[in-house]
């Protein structure tokens, strides 16, 4: 097959999809096995310097900011993040010092409450590194083909694109119809983490809503760790098999968190806390106002559930379940 065109970007996270399968193998079990460990557990085993990781949920939607707040904590150096809708959970862990190389589709912004100074400014002095960029659609086509078991997948995306040119995709001619077609290379995360409504002991989880390409990913990775609200019973999962999204033999730990996301949104369950975001965006804009932020939330706090007091508790909970129920009007303060 002829290569017309190739991007620059950096090939991140590819493997022979034939290895790739004989590292499952080797490492990770289909049996039902307890899978239950803290958060700290979960990322002293399964999380190293240097390796690649991917986040679930959607820019502040069901985020696990109890993980990301552990890899801070445990102060884990040299990943490299896949950015496919990465906003807060990218923006602090650049900002921690622990991500320092990319591959970014939608990043750098915190969407309408503005861009993202921490994270931005890292990148603009050089300490994190802008490896490769892509399309969403491209990520997600990127962890169907690892999914699939293929080293690549074709798509009709991003040709003529600076996109494409910062990409590690290539361009080639379809046999068949003769034009040009854009192929995308799997993409396998050393470690995923991903926020779900519900899970089993063995990781057999459930997604109420859009699941973006939560499914693509726990599938790619290597290593998938699910943070979930509500524990459930296995008998309960079985009564209704097609809810689940994440079968359990791709789950390797289950972190049972309620509030996990905050101050991202869980749907259906609590709102974005709008306060604590503005809080972040104001103090990240300087270093100083960086470390303040880790110094209270993240490690002057044992474990999550002190963070939760610590930024207001169980009356700040209430709140952010009225306003997701639609009980009481949400506030924004960075829109004043």
């Amino acid at each position: 097959m002829e290569v017309l065109k190739e991007g620059q970007g950096e090939l991140i996270g590819w493997h022979d999809p034939d290895h790739n399968r004989q590292w499952v193998r080797d490492n990770k079990t289909s049996e039902l096995v307890d899978k239950r460990i803290t958060a700290d557990e979960a990322i002293k085993r399964f999380l190293k310097d240097g390796d690649i990781l991917a986040s679930g949920g959607f820019g502040h939607v069901r985020i696990s900011t109890n993980l990301i707040y552990e890899i801070i904590r445990q102060k884990l150096q040299n990943l490299t993040m896949l950015g496919k809708t990465a906003v807060h959970d990218m923006d602090l862990l650049i900002a921690a010092g622990c991500v320092d190389k990319v591959e970014v589709a939608y990043s750098f912004g915190h969407e309408l409450r503005g861009l993202s100074p921490a994270s931005r400014r890292k990148v603009e002095n050089g300490k994190c590194n802008v490896a490769a960029e892509i399309s969403n659609g491209g990520f997600q086509w990127r962890f169907l083909a690892a999914m699939m078991g293929i080293p690549f997948i074709p798509a009709r995306v991003m040709g003529g694109t600076d996109t494409f040119n910062k990409s590690s995709a290539k361009m080639v001619e379809d046999p068949w119809s003769g034009k040009k077609v854009t192929l995308l290379p799997a993409c396998y995360p050393d470690v995923a983490f991903i926020h779900v409504h519900s899970a089993d002991r063995y990781g057999n989880s459930r997604i109420e809503g859009t699941t973006v390409e939560d499914i693509q990913l726990s599938a790619a990775s290597r290593r998938l760790i699910i943070t979930t609200e509500k524990l459930i019973d296995t008998e309960e999962i079985r009564k209704k098999p097609e809810q689940t999204v994440i079968p359990h033999y791709l789950v390797d730990a289950v972190v049972v968190q309620k509030y996990a996301s905050h101050p991202g949104e869980m749907p259906g369950r609590y709102y974005y806390d709008e306060e604590h975001i503005a809080k972040w965006l104001k103090l990240s804009k300087e270093p100083d106002g960086i470390e303040k932020y880790l110094n209270k939330y993240v490690f002057g706090v044992e474990n999550f559930e002190e963070y939760l007091e610590v930024v207001g508790g169980e009356d700040k909970l209430e709140q952010l379940r009225d306003i997701e129920s639609g009980e009481r009007p949400p506030e924004y303060p960075w829109a004043r």
